[in-house]
């Protein structure tokens, strides 16, 4: 192995050490009370030295949450080959909810954190998660057109009400709000059912959604003038 190699390798290391640490850091003490130097102690390194490959904790978070929106895009992507779009769109949006179960310190950084910097349009991560409505929005579409959604309802409004429908079991296990004996993964997949009969009733709804459904993104105050790319 070259210099140049070697070099690389330990670099990449580096930042996966960095991002690992500040992970754990801003998921047991929260984004706002966790510093650069803290952060530069879990893994034993300098201040400075943390500086050289980030220049800021909203950098860090921004990489963070880059690679989680990258989990989640992969994770809902993987939609089964069926001939029902409702069927496909429920595989979507339990798939979130996985996302939730498996990687829970990526999504209370994502979802739940609310002094994360604010994210943005023009962030790649950002542009993963649009992606990720606009295939919702276009299964609930052919929902409609294939006769099995009504034609009242409306793809961008539904597509907020089926995310705040699986948000809420995912917080409520993520705050390990259940009684004991209480299974969550029952109580996700009765809201998500629930959720997907209304909208198959035409169950009205007064929600007037975004042309891009920016209440995907966590709404924390910025802390700092954030760059437009991670």
């Amino acid at each position: 192995m070259g210099i140049r190699e070697r070099h690389d390798r330990e670099r990449t290391a580096t930042t996966q050490a960095i991002l690992d640490a500040a992970r754990e850091l801003f998921t047991a003490e929260g984004y706002r009370n966790v510093t650069m130097r803290k952060i530069a102690e879990r893994i034993e390194y300098s201040p400075a030295a943390i500086y050289s490959y980030f220049p800021s904790k909203d950098a860090i978070y921004l990489a963070l949450a880059e690679d989680g929106f990258r989990r989640l895009h992969t994770r809902a992507s993987v939609v089964p080959d069926h001939p029902s779009a409702l069927t496909r769109l429920r595989h979507l949006w339990w798939a979130f909810y996985e996302f939730s179960r498996e990687h829970p310190s990526y999504f209370e950084l994502m979802f739940v954190d609310r002094s994360v910097p604010q994210l943005c349009q023009g962030w790649s991560g950002f542009e993963l998660l649009a992606s990720l409505m606009e295939t919702a929005t276009n299964e609930i579409q052919r929902a409609i057109d294939a006769g099995e959604l009504p034609a009242s309802v409306r793809p961008r409004a539904a597509v907020s009400l089926l995310w705040g429908a699986m948000l809420g079991p995912a917080v409520i296990q993520l705050g390990q709000r259940l009684s004991p004996g209480e299974d969550g993964d029952l109580l996700a997949r009765d809201i998500l059912d629930t959720t997907l009969a209304g909208l198959a009733a035409g169950a009205p709804s007064s929600f007037i959604p975004c042309e891009i459904p920016v209440s995907m993104v966590s709404p924390g105050e910025p802390s700092a003038s954030l760059p437009a790319h991670a």
